[in-house]
């Protein structure tokens, strides 16, 4: 796997430190990004998010990615744990996405990815199951980006390559899927989706569901996160701490048993 090393286009995003300018690592010291498992979520009040924070996979103190007067959402972990896509919207009270946003975890650096004219607000982006491409879905259609580092614009996907794009905004869970989070028909339920049968509940009262890992899922009760097996197993909470308010919009990387290439 690669480790991006970009040129800073903004440093709105990370962290200051003080008596340090430009971009920094927001994790450095706390994480080994691309090797430990850990998870990344929004919490904040804002209408349009808050900022994005990071949790080690078995739990401890929340940590700081993002510190900003706008509010970002949405946030999908790179297959190989080193970067991070999500979107800025325009204030803490517009709840309208504005922009798409990359930041290498490693560098600290984040870009902007400009979508066409006229193709309407992002509403979600992924990266594509080999970390390649980046998917994004707006308000009229479905469009992809290489991904970072390469440069290049905004194109419609194709057709025939539209259920794979949909796949890579889902919540797939398991190594291969074999299910995937849909709505319920209950307010405030998270169902699976497997094969042609009909959804089946996974729990009550609880929201943003992630894959933790090849065989578990992760998903909020109120503001804990709830970890259960897809097969046989107890479900826990996680045990963190310094967690600001109404954390949401889990992603999770579950990190890799040998060093990332430099």
């Amino acid at each position: 796997m690669r480790r991006w090393a970009w040129p800073v286009i903004r440093a709105l995003s990370v962290v200051p430190v003080a008596g340090c300018s430009g971009s920094l690592p927001p994790l450095r010291g706390q994480i080994e990004v691309g090797r430990d498992a850990y998870a990344v979520f929004v919490a904040g009040t804002g209408a349009a998010g808050g900022d994005l924070y990071a949790v080690r996979a078995e739990g401890g103190e929340a940590l700081p990615i993002t510190f900003t007067n706008v509010g970002e959402m949405r946030p999908r972990l790179s297959p190989d744990g080193t970067s991070i896509v999500f979107l800025r919207g325009r204030s803490l009270v517009d709840s309208t996405p504005a922009t798409i946003w990359v930041m290498n975890l490693l560098s600290g650096a984040d870009r902007e990815l400009v979508l066409p004219k006229g193709a309407g607000p992002p509403t979600v982006a992924a990266w594509s199951a080999g970390g390649r491409l980046i998917v994004v879905a707006t308000s009229k259609g479905l469009y992809q980006f290489d991904a970072p580092p390469a440069s290049g614009d905004a194109r419609p996907v194709p057709v025939v390559q539209r259920a794979v794009a949909e796949s890579s905004l889902a919540v797939l869970l398991g190594h291969p899927a074999f299910a995937r989070v849909v709505p319920c028909t209950e307010t405030g339920a998270i169902c699976l989706a497997s094969g042609s049968g009909a959804p089946e509940l996974l729990a009550h009262d609880a929201h943003d569901a992630a894959g933790w890992g090849p065989d578990s899922v992760a998903f909020f009760v109120g503001d804990e996160v709830e970890i259960r097996p897809l097969g046989a197993g107890r479900a826990r909470r996680l045990a963190w701490a310094g967690v600001p308010s109404a954390p949401r919009q889990l992603t999770f990387f579950a990190g890799s048993s040998s060093p990332q290439p430099e």
